[in-house]
């Protein structure tokens, strides 16, 4: 059925300073997009990041605009056009977008992750226990949307807040109870959350990332506080111990608290029995289970999703039993192995500590001599800080790296690769490890093509990304699909 709401009703809590025109007309949709409008919309000028929406109200009212809501008013009005003023867009846009949408995210159980890495892996582990323990659930992630059990594309990890209202009412109407979602720092401090009522949130864990955009390491902490920050009491709040900001980031929050860890004293402590390609065995308490995925940062993840179910009154033993039976997502140290026992790996590892987490895992499992040949690149027109850093971690704990490119979006891949190859100038032993290739599908070719019986190789970076993106292009290339292929010949 097609949505209709009057003006005035939408304007609730939006901030208006002035209007002009009728606040009583029929608005049939929302957007911030001018060439998403059509007739009977409301066009919401938002300054971006890059554009100012105010520059396209014209062309807005001339697809059939029916009201605009904007920080400036225009100086010339049109007839039969509602106008409104309000002192800010994007809080605006926020209360706008969950008023006509009828508040979605209170008709739910919203559950948001923050942190470094990890944001995946635990909001899709969380969606799959839930919906085994016999809920509808739904899912914002960076790898897809879900809906129930209809899954669906996404380019955002964390969408713009008409889009995840839109999103969430949706799973209102499909019966969903809980909703897992993923909350980036740039989300947080875009406003692209604002608005949004959530009854729990987990923090992962904080490293270095996204320096680029936050510039500093306490910008970017406080990016991912501000999730807690606005919490009400009713809600939960569970975090890290052992990250030395787990209790910083929830300084100023009023929910109620609750922690996880593996070495301190927690509400959720765990202890790992074992780790193998197979999988994790864990102590949780007084319970032991053992699941299919594997590594440290595995374990953390596991505990995050149990915390949350306790928080959300599941019981123990129904919450380890479906978590047994839950596979790692796309993209997440995914591994198989060939006819000549060469082990590949394929994961998003993205940043210095994901990264140096996959690999020290590696080390750990790895059995009798054969070498780790790490495949890896950055992505352009990010954190160029982070480059050095994950060179010399690359090398540290490889027997053979091959540097090449990423995602190089609008940057030279080979300019890239040279600030990767920076970090290694300091060490002899470090730069005897290296070759460049520019090209992915090669570098990981020539992976396969040196790999010896017993070998492990890494392809880090790209994880589940079904593309390669240069110069605004998304170009088909799958990191998985080609090394299976070679490894297979």
């Amino acid at each position: 059925m097609p949505r209709e709401k009057e003006l005035s009703d939408i304007l609730y809590r939006t901030g208006v300073k002035e209007t002009w025109g009728t606040p009583h007309c029929a608005i049939l949709s929302v957007t911030a997009d001018s060439r998403m409008v059509s007739p009977g919309a409301l066009f919401i000028a938002a300054e971006g990041l890059t554009t100012d929406g105010h520059q396209y109200i014209n062309e807005a009212i001339d697809a059939g605009a029916r009201a605009i809501m904007c920080e400036k008013m225009p100086e010339e009005l049109v007839p039969g056009v509602s106008y409104i003023r309000v002192s800010d867009t994007t809080s605006g846009m926020a209360a706008a977008a969950a008023n006509f949408y009828d508040n979605p995210s209170e008709k739910l159980k919203l559950i948001g992750v923050t942190g470094t890495n990890g944001k995946t892996t635990t909001v899709r582990l969380l969606h799959e226990v839930f919906t085994r323990l016999g809920h509808t659930c739904g899912l914002i992630s960076t790898i897809s949307n879900k809906v129930g059990t209809t899954e669906s594309a996404t380019r955002y990890t964390t969408p713009d807040v008409l889009s995840t209202n839109k999103l969430l009412s949706q799973m209102v109407d499909a019966g969903c109870e809980y909703v897992f979602m993923e909350v980036s720092s740039h989300a947080l401090t875009q406003g692209r959350t604002e608005g949004l009522h959530f009854a729990g949130a987990i923090f992962t864990n904080i490293s270095h990332d996204h320096l680029d955009y936050h510039k500093t390491f306490k910008e970017y902490l406080k990016a991912k506080q501000l999730l807690f920050n606005n919490l009400s009491s009713s809600a939960f709040a569970l975090t890290n111990l052992d990250d030395k900001n787990g209790m910083i980031v929830l300084q100023n929050t009023r929910a109620t608290v609750k922690t996880y860890s593996l070495r301190a004293m927690a509400n959720y402590k765990g202890k790992i029995l074992d780790n193998s390609f197979e999988g994790l065995h864990l102590r949780i308490g007084k319970h032991e289970v053992w699941s299919q995925l594997t590594g440290r940062f595995n374990a953390y993840n596991i505990l995050a999703v149990y915390g949350a179910g306790r928080m959300l009154a599941k019981q123990s033993d129904q919450l380890l039993t479906a978590v047994s039976a839950c596979e790692a997502p796309a993209g997440r140290f995914e591994y198989f192995k060939n006819k000549n026992n060469i082990t590949g790996i394929v994961d998003y590892a993205h940043t210095p500590d994901a990264l140096e987490n996959v690999l020290k895992n590696i080390n750990d499992l790895r059995q009798g001599s054969g070498k780790l040949i790490t495949v890896i690149g950055c992505g352009g027109d990010r954190d160029k800080t982070k480059r050095p850093a994950m060179a010399t971690i690359a090398a540290g704990y490889s027997d053979q790296v091959i540097f090449t490119s990423d995602n190089p979006r609008t940057e030279d891949p080979e300019a890239i690769i040279n600030d990767m190859i920076a970090g290694l100038e300091p060490d002899p032993a470090l730069r005897q490890k290296y070759i460049t290739i520019t090209s992915r599908k090669e570098a990981i070719n020539v992976a396969c093509v040196m790999a010896r019986e017993g070998d492990i190789i890494l392809v880090a970076g790209k994880g589940h990304e079904k593309y390669q993106e240069i110069n605004g292009v998304r170009h088909p290339f799958d990191d998985k699909a080609l090394l299976q292929e070679f490894l297979n010949r």
